[in-house]
């Protein structure tokens, strides 16, 4: 499905999630990439298909299973006909993947790297393989007979298998699984040789040691092949009323691990017996996804490819950079008492939301912190922060969203955590998910209570802050938080709705508060007046609010568009939305801001949010959009959409085609994300 009926009003959302990872696959192709950074980009095409079956996929196969059309969920396909879509796509996909890291591998030799398989292994490099098998992989290897079973154990989810099969002297077949560990690194580093790196996946050291592992049985033949099945990744709450919602939880989550098959995917030179019984033991049946591949599967680990040291193959690191005006060597309190500062991670460092923190849990004057969170690091300075303020005798409240898709576990571990050290947790709303970045704290000044706090598009996350881009705006203006210190009053007493004046809210406000900032636009241009919109998210799916798009397209409101995933609105339709454009960008950095800039008669209304114009963002999340007051921070966010409008090397043009076409060249080429780090070099240099 390549092309859109331009009858048809919208690019159903699976088909356009799909064409995003195609996006990120085109960054894996790219020569002007380098080369180790290429294969980590096909690393994440493999991680991102992986949970688009884990939960798309599987929501859409549940929709077929429980024996409905899904027109109304899904737009205008069968949910029946969609599966048949997707798996097409897929394959199509993968087949390209393989081509293009065969290109890889072949660049990766010129640079004098190899990945060997089995049958490359030299004596040079025998002894010492042989060894690591020994004393690293033999002891922690789950080596599975099969011929006996009545049908498989559960299969861990996303985890690859080699499926072995033995020809015994009596001809016939033994058959077994060996699983491919996670506790161990992927790739083997192999000692260098005349100066050339040696890389063996940890798949094919197997491969070489089969007679070690197999030498009990008779054989005269062994061959294995991979196998990975992937499964219903969609959490099932029990109604059990003597559990805790946490329990609750943790118990879904152990369960995804033996949720429903949705994906099977299998070396396409496994012979046709094989492939047959594993089929029959496993349960796969015609409506699951049956995908063949190529020799290894779980190719997301080569998001953690060894660089070798090779650093002419890696992008160059930046160095982030402070914000003028704002110290990590002063009192952030005292500082944004005066005036709203802004930072932009990566470019910025992330270390002054951590500042923010710790100066708040040794502050005397500071008397609570409110925070929300949704994604933590794995190793969490602030997290150590709220402790510390807890250990301090502030009352420290945490909304922490403990339903935060593939870091349940992680959540639970440090709610746990905080709780035992005297944090108050919230976890959320029932029906809704937290997802709003947001802070505020209260300190003692002259007898009164005084707020500051920060709102942000983006999780606190010191891991990811290094690779996403993300806005965190730092405040004390009274009025602003007054409202955010609503959403926490919310979250104790989720029976009252409450009435904000400067923030936008989901699920109560966010869809007629936009609605009512694009009517504007078009009652401007029916004045004769300029209208504009420009909008940047991750994702537009919401099928109101691409309407109400079209409606200002329409009405000749120019709305220009940075989308970096899903897109179900199809621009430059006549007669629907020829004054819309949409472009996305993938680059080094994933693109996470989420900035809404309405053009309001030549006085711009610009907002910062946690919300994408998804459905789920508008009415089953609590989301916060943020006015931006401060007219020096409002033009930089302006400036920023522009240089990121103006990208001619990493920008896409998205159309009915969805063909993922770059936008044309031009005599002076501009990558956004290198020229915004310019731009705030030269900001802080001036």
């Amino acid at each position: 499905m390549n092309k859109v009926d331009k009858s048809n009003r919208y690019i159903n959302r699976e088909v356009s999630w799909l064409q995003f990872n195609a996006r990120v696959l085109q960054e894996a192709e790219d020569e002007s990439v380098p080369l180790i950074e290429r294969l980590r980009f096909l690393g994440i095409f493999s991680n991102n298909l992986d949970e688009f079956f884990k939960v798309r996929y599987a929501t859409v196969k549940r929709i077929v299973e429980a024996g409905k059309g899904g027109k109304s969920e899904l737009g205008v396909l069968k949910a029946n006909e969609l599966l048949d879509i997707i798996t097409q796509i897929v394959i199509k996909q993968q087949s390209h993947s393989l081509k293009v890291l065969s290109k890889i591998h072949k660049k990766l030799e010129s640079e004098g790297i190899f990945i060997i398989n089995e049958l490359q292994v030299d004596d040079a490099h025998h002894k010492f393989i042989k060894n690591y098998f020994i004393q690293k992989v033999s002891p922690a290897l789950v080596t599975i007979i099969l011929n006996d079973l009545v049908e498989l154990p559960n299969l861990k989810d996303s985890a690859a298998y080699l499926a072995v099969k033995m020809s015994l002297n009596n001809k016939e077949a033994q058959y077994a699984l060996i699983e491919i560990s996670k506790s161990m690194d992927r790739f083997v580093v192999l000692p260098e040789k005349d100066g050339k790196n040696y890389i063996m996946m940890l798949d094919d050291l197997l491969r070489y040691c089969l007679n070690d592992i197999f030498s009990i049985f008779n054989y005269t033949n062994i061959n294995a092949h991979m196998i990975k099945i992937t499964r219903d990744g969609e959490l099932d709450l029990e109604s059990d009323l003597s559990k805790s919602f946490i329990e609750k939880i943790s118990d879904s989550v152990k369960h995804r691990q033996i949720g429903e098959p949705v994906r099977f995917v299998y070396d396409k030179t496994i012979d046709k017996e094989t492939l047959l019984f594993l089929m029959d033991k496993m349960g796969i049946d015609s409506t699951d996804s049956i995908i063949p591949g190529g020799r290894y599967h779980n190719r997301r680990d080569y998001m953690d490819f060894p660089s070798l040291g090779r650093t002419d193959l890696l992008y160059s690191k930046i160095q982030a950079l402070e914000v003028k005006g704002l110290s990590l060597e002063e009192s952030i309190f005292k500082t944004i008492a005066d005036k709203d500062y802004m930072i932009h991670t990566p470019y910025h460092t992330f270390s002054y939301v951590v500042k923010f923190l710790r100066e708040a849990a040794l502050d005397p004057s500071v008397k609570t912190i409110k925070i929300t969170i949704y994604r933590l690091a794995q190793i969490s300075h602030v997290a150590s922060s709220l402790i510390n303020a807890a250990k301090n005798g502030k009352k420290v409240t945490v909304s922490i969203e403990i339903q935060a898709r593939f870091d349940e576990q992680a959540n639970i571990d440090y709610a746990e955590q905080m709780e035992n050290e005297g944090v108050n947790l919230i976890f959320g709303v029932q029906g809704l998910k937290v997802h709003s970045k947001m802070c505020v704290i209260e300190r003692e000044e002259d007898d009164k209570l005084k707020r500051y706090g920060f709102i942000s598009t983006g999780n606190f996350n010191e891991s990811t802050a290094k690779i996403y881009t993300d806005f965190t705006l730092f405040t004390s203006n009274q009025k602003i938080l007054k409202d955010v210190n609503k959403v926490f009053n919310f979250f104790e007493t989720n029976y009252k709705i409450y009435r904000y004046k400067h923030i936008i809210t989901s699920p109560h406000y966010t869809q007629s508060s936009l609605f009512k900032l694009i009517n504007k636009e078009i009652e401007n241009v029916k004045a004769g007046k300029e209208g504009y919109i420009r909008l940047k998210m991750n994702s537009i799916s919401s099928f109101k609010m691409v309407d109400k798009l079209y409606e200002a397209s329409r009405a000749g409101v120019k709305v220009q568009m940075i989308v970096r995933g899903i897109c179900c609105l199809i621009p430059g339709i006549p007669g629907m939305s020829e004054n819309i454009e949409v472009i996305s960008i993938v680059d080094k950095f994933l693109e996470h801001t989420r900035l809404y800039i309405f053009g309001n008669d030549n006085n711009p209304k610009v907002y910062i949010s946690s919300a994408d114009w998804m459905t789920r963002n508008i009415d089953n999340r609590v989301e916060v959009s943020c006015p931006i007051y401060d007219e020096n921070i409002k033009q930089e966010l302006i400036d920023i959409f522009n240089i990121c409008w103006s990208d001619t090397v990493k920008a896409r043009v998205l159309n009915d085609s969805q063909t993922n076409q770059y936008k044309p060249k031009q005599k002076s080429n501009i990558r956004a994300q290198f020229a915004i780090y310019d731009y705030y070099l030269k900001k802080l240099n001036n």
